[in-house]
């Protein structure tokens, strides 16, 4: 070769050519570094409006109403509690009319708070029913298998409807309750509060505006946390995928329902796995007794300790109904006496306590999701990938990044510090919920609320796609509504 002859790299472009492009690569970031951040090179590379911290507003909690909307509360537990909470706070825009449960002591506790009538507090749901229609809405928030029948019932009585998630056990259940609500025109909402919290508003808001382009993909987690799930998915309630519903639903139809919100696009088709690793027989330490307060000689080690969770920490205490002025001994009656108080590797449980899923909708963008049990903190972890920027968050405050300007912008709205939002659930969207209910109940228009039946039926059927995917081991279709 001659001395003088071009020489060139891999790629092709000569050493000339390499070297004057370093110069100015160089140069550039020169340059780059010399600009204020936020200002872009070109007028082909617009960066989003406006400096610092992003600002998407915090909206009040009370629901301005005609009159105050009258509701029965079907189910006196956690989460008919937490919906009938509502009334008290603001009794202009509702009132509890009305109470069933089972339990003569949530019954008579719910009841007396909110001062309703003797003739009006029922035993069964369907001691209920059967008084007909006794208020404008009903609140549905029994255990999981008890949804449907009760909510079919209660629309064809003409009652409007806020229904706990999730909303049945059977995708053809799920496509019952939507045939029922369009041939009785109800108002129906499904308690899919996540919808409704400041922070995922914001997040969503966020993504609509533009402020990363186009969704190509993103990664949610859903991080149980150890003690929540041997509390709720070992030893309670939702133990049992058959009794009650699988945990993609019974946990995270939630955060199907949020992927799906924030890309306002439709699945088309999911491939899932997971599988109960941990909380098995087999996987008992040697000694360990069916209780543990049966001295179990792991107690003092054991992570999953009913002793540690409830008699010490006190953790999901609710569950107990315990009087005021409970002492120590009453809770270890309790974990002597209830199924809180079972070794997690005895106890009658099947649900997944790891699940994956990928879901890929319309036009090609993905989305990964993962439950996972064994976290030390609960609250919902979401990267979202668009084609110029990123957005980071974990559950309480989120980043906003874009490519172009190396701008980082962020949302971190301390709602636990404003005084209408102070212990409302799910970082407020439990009574968000029900405010934007109570509107939509006034006005009779469901576009009022985010998270309708028609449009919450759709994450369902993602998550019965998604169970079917893990059960069979094969891509599986999304239905077309």
């Amino acid at each position: 070769m001659k001395e003088n002859s071009v020489r060139t790299h891999g790629n092709g472009c000569s050493r000339r050519d390499f070297f004057k492009g370093m110069s100015l690569i160089a140069g550039g970031a020169v340059l780059g570094r010399a600009l204020k951040p936020g200002v872009a090179f070109g007028a082909d590379a617009p960066v989003p409006p406006g400096e610092g911290d992003l600002d998407y507003p915090v909206e009040g909690l009370e629901a301005v109403t005609s009159r105050p909307i009258t509701v029965a509360v079907m189910g006196a537990g956690s989460r008919g509690g937490t919906y009938a909470w509502y009334a008290a706070k603001f009794p202009k825009a509702m009132k509890v009319a009305a109470v069933s449960d089972i339990n003569p002591q949530r019954l008579k506790a719910m009841a007396d708070y909110h001062g309703v009538a003797e003739n009006r507090r029922y035993g069964d749901f369907h001691d209920m029913l059967a008084a007909g229609r006794v208020a404008d809405a009903m609140i549905i928030a029994l255990p999981d298998n008890l949804h449907y029948e009760p909510a079919m019932a209660a629309m064809a009585q003409g009652y409007d409807l806020l229904l706990e998630k999730p909303m049945a056990q059977t995708e053809q259940e799920c496509l019952d309750l939507l045939r029922r609500q369009r041939e009785t025109d109800a108002i129906v909402g499904v308690c899919h509060v996540l919808r409704y919290a400041p922070y995922f508003r914001a997040l969503k808001s966020a993504i609509a505006d533009g402020l990363i382009g186009d969704v190509v993909s993103i990664q949610h987690m859903e991080p149980i946390q150890y003690a929540h799930m041997a509390h709720s998915y070992v030893r309670g309630n939702w133990h049992s995928a058959t009794g009650t519903t699988p945990i993609i639903l019974a946990k995270s139809c939630h955060d199907l329902d949020i992927i799906k919100w924030f890309l306002g696009k439709r699945c088309e088709s999911v491939s899932a796995d997971g599988s109960l690793i941990h909380f098995r027989r087999e996987n008992a330490p040697a000694g360990a007794p069916a209780r543990c307060t049966d001295g179990c000689p792991h107690e003092a080690t054991c992570p999953y300790s009913a002793i540690d969770i409830y008699a010490r920490r006190r953790r999901h205490m609710h569950v107990f109904d315990l009087p005021r002025g409970y002492t120590n001994e009453d809770v270890l009656e309790k974990l002597r006496t209830t199924d809180y108080g079972r070794c997690v590797y005895r106890c009658d449980n099947d649900q997944c306590d790891h699940y994956v899923a990928n879901l890929r909708f319309e036009g090609g963008v993905t989305a990964a999701f993962s439950m996972e049990a064994f976290t030390p903190w609960g609250g919902r972890r979401t990267r979202v990938m668009g084609t110029r920027g990123f957005i980071e968050g974990d559950g309480t405050k989120f980043t906003v990044y874009d490519f172009r300007s190396g701008r980082q912008r962020n949302w971190a709205k301390k709602v636990s510090e404003i005084a209408e939002y102070k212990d409302a659930g799910h970082g407020g969207g439990d009574l968000a919920l029900v405010r934007d209910f109570l509107r939509a109940v006034d006005a009779h228009d469901e576009a009022m609320l985010s998270s309708s039946l028609a449009a919450s039926v759709e994450s369902h059927v993602m998550g019965f796609a998604c169970e079917r995917s893990r059960l069979s081991g094969g891509k599986e279709p999304v239905a077309v509504l």
